[in-house]
């Protein structure tokens, strides 16, 4: 097996998983009861309201393209790649630092959680890390790709006095005010950079040695 025909699989099966959760999740969310949105139209549009769900979405778009063709390199592409790949990896290192122990989830639900917040980033990073594609980062695509995060607080701050909920407990402004939301979006952007940095970094590293190996 070539190296690029693994990657295709890989990017496939990543993208297999992540669909599987979502649909898992849709499903659960279409059928719950009780909770703050009473009507299946209300929590499914809320549910798209979720960081983890955005950038899960993110990463199975970006994976389905990457299995069809490993090689795109779009200054599109290279920004949603980045959006994917940063996104899915704060979601989990959020989730298993901050949020796994808020609720005790049982069946279909505990099945979309570990996929999207535990198969999702370790496939993503993992393929990420083996197949590339490198060489796609750069500072115009870490500004690019720095515009979901942003734009995404933005519309949970607005939404969230409109609707009278917040997606996450760090962002809950009725809850915790402004200022201490403030310096928690600080810290989550802190470490978009650093990571941002990091996965730039990495890849001109690894690019080098493909290089040098090649």
């Amino acid at each position: 097996m070539t190296k690029r025909t693994a990657a295709r699989a890989w990017f496939g099966l990543t993208a297999l998983a992540v669909l599987a959760g979502l649909v898992i999740q849709t499903a659960v969310t279409a059928n719950a009861t009780g909770g703050h949105f009473t009507t299946v139209s209300g929590r499914l549009f809320n549910l798209l309201c979720f960081f983890t769900i955005e950038s899960n979405i993110i990463v199975l778009v970006t994976h389905a393209l990457l299995a069809a063709n490993p090689e795109r390199r779009s200054t599109v592409f290279r920004a949603f790649r980045l959006m994917g790949v940063l996104g899915i990896t704060i979601t989990g290192i959020v989730f298993h630092t901050v949020l796994s122990g808020l609720n005790d989830l049982q069946g279909a639900a505990a099945v979309a959680d570990f996929f999207l917040h535990t198969a999702s980033p370790l496939l993503t990073v993992v393929g990420w890390l083996v197949f590339g594609p490198r060489g796609l980062i750069d500072n115009r695509v870490i500004a690019l790709a720095a515009l979901f995060p942003l734009l995404y607080l933005g519309f949970t701050l607005v939404r969230g006095p409109i609707v009278d909920f917040y997606p996450y407990p760090f962002l809950d402004v009725s809850e915790h005010g402004y200022g201490k939301v403030a310096f928690n979006s600080v810290l989550v952007a802190m470490l978009f950079v650093v990571l941002a940095l990091g996965a730039r970094a990495v890849d001109r590293a690894l690019a080098k040695r493909e290089t040098a190996s090649a």
